[in-house]
């Protein structure tokens, strides 16, 4: 892992395609700043298509498919991908995603975590989720911390769900996919021409971003993703000095600079 300003104008004038996280990615302390929103708009403009790839629920993306300048975007950890098309939402379903019964099953494992973690508390976008349980452990007050999100994580696993944690919760879901698959069926399908080792780089935060991080060739870290770092097996390839917002429009501005 590298600073960001190596990143070689070879490296960066091939990417076509800049798949970010939301939460404390593009975000710092709980808000879209507008120097990462101003950034956001700079990228389009110029030609980027920018999908975010996010833990964040159905109702989130949908309203940012249709507001925000993005290629479409990419939610609860993989489950689906919503984008606009001639100004329809279209909506593509990850195969192993299915919404069957997934509501009894998601409040049988809140019932567990609650009894593993006391403390714990479901997130407050959890009404617009399709697929996943969301726990919060650090996005409201009380904040808890990295003990109490990895004994949510080992109660959901202890039920066959998949876990992962964020930097604000821990995402829990029923079924074999995550956000490099989800985002693999997106591309085959809406960018089959696009070389996903080349024209795209991947930006963010948190250990749930591991397998994009792995997958990716260019993949860079935001500033604050120091903090997990000793917990984490696979690393960015580049970080900025900037953190959340800041390191967005930071990574933004080094695209845009060749």
């Amino acid at each position: 892992m590298i600073p960001l300003e190596t990143l070689t104008a070879q490296e960066a004038g091939k990417v076509s395609f800049l798949l970010t996280d939301i939460d404390d990615t593009m975000t710092y302390r709980g808000k879209l700043l507008p120097e990462a929103y101003t950034a956001l708009w700079n990228l389009s403009r110029s030609g980027m298509r920018v999908i975010p790839v996010t833990g964040r629920p159905a109702g989130w993306c949908d309203l940012i498919a249709r507001f925000w300048p993005v290629a479409g975007v990419i939610g609860e950890n993989g489950a689906f991908a919503f984008y606009m098309e001639e100004n329809r939402m279209k909506r593509m379903y990850h195969p192993l995603a299915d919404r069957e019964g997934v509501k009894d099953r998601l409040d049988g494992l809140w019932e567990r975590v609650h009894r593993a973690v006391p403390e714990s508390r479901i997130a407050a976008d959890q009404f617009s989720r399709l697929f996943d349980l969301a726990v919060d452990y650090r996005e409201e007050p009380p904040l808890l911390d990295d003990q109490a999100a990895d004994g949510i994580k080992k109660a959901c696993e202890a039920e066959g769900a998949r876990a992962k944690i964020s930097s604000i919760h821990v995402n829990a879901w029923f079924g074999d996919y995550d956000k490099l698959s989800m985002t693999q069926i997106f591309f085959s399908q809406r960018y089959p021409e696009a070389n996903m080792t080349s024209d795209v780089l991947f930006v963010g935060d948190s250990p749930n971003d591991e397998p994009m991080f792995a997958f990716f060739p260019l993949s860079c870290g935001v500033g604050n993703i120091r903090n997990f770092l000793p917990s984490m097996k696979v690393k960015p390839a580049f970080i900025t000095s900037g953190e959340g917002s800041y390191g967005f429009a930071e990574l933004a501005e080094r695209l845009l600079s060749f």
